[in-house]
């Protein structure tokens, strides 16, 4: 991005109003134009396609639109506008989704204002960000067995979304009208293509960990 960051217009977006009010008042004591300051997810929206930022500094969950919401309508409302999402959520699938959309910067909302500054640097620089209190080897162990789920079988699939939910081997058995023996080979074979360790309980919790990525496959 070729601005500096006392170039830097952005726009910010937080239904938390203190959080907001901080935010603004960390960048605008870094010479950062805040153009707009949104409360809801539709009114930033309209202040990124109203005033087409360099950045745009969002939390993900807003009443009526979400920040990967917000993200992904910009995209043709105004691409040159750089996304960094705010949130409290850890959870891989969640930095997984981010990475996917090529979000720019993705921070914790425990994080220091001099970690949101350095977000921004990085950005400058063309690079991308992950707040450094995630860990990266578990995001990357993460973003692994996804690419691995892809390589099921649709049978796999379909039973690793019963496990899921959650469901036992018996119970899958009775609604697929399958043996349990065919059931248990299934699993068998699911976690030998995921990596995971031989037991079925280790199936089964991670299955039910990572429920929303596997039941929207």
């Amino acid at each position: 991005m070729s601005v500096s960051i006392q170039q830097l217009k952005v726009v910010i977006a937080d239904d938390h109003p203190m959080m907001l009010q901080g935010l603004e008042t960390t960048l605008q004591k870094h010479g950062i134009q805040v153009m707009a300051a949104a409360k809801d997810g539709a009114s930033a929206l309209q202040a990124v396609i109203d005033h087409q930022p360099h950045m745009a500094i969002i939390d993900i969950e807003m009443p009526y639109l979400n920040g990967f919401n917000i993200a992904t309508q910009c995209a043709k409302e105004s691409p040159n506008t750089k996304f960094v999402l705010l949130t409290y959520h850890k959870e891989p699938h969640f930095i997984q989704k981010a990475r996917e959309m090529n979000i720019s910067g993705y921070l914790l909302k425990e994080d220091t204002s001099l970690e949101i500054i350095k977000c921004i640097e990085h950005i400058l620089n063309g690079k991308t960000y992950l707040s450094k209190s995630i860990a990266q080897a578990s995001v990357d162990d993460y973003a692994s067995r996804i690419e691995k789920i892809q390589l099921l079988s649709p049978s796999e699939k379909k039973i690793l979304k019963l496990i899921a939910q959650p469901m036992t081997s018996q119970e899958i058995a009775d609604k697929l009208h399958v043996s349990e023996r065919t059931v248990e080979k299934h699993r068998s074979n699911i976690i030998s293509k995921l990596g995971l360790s031989g037991q079925a309980y280790e199936l089964s919790l991670w299955a039910r960990e990572q429920r929303e990525v596997i039941l929207n496959l």
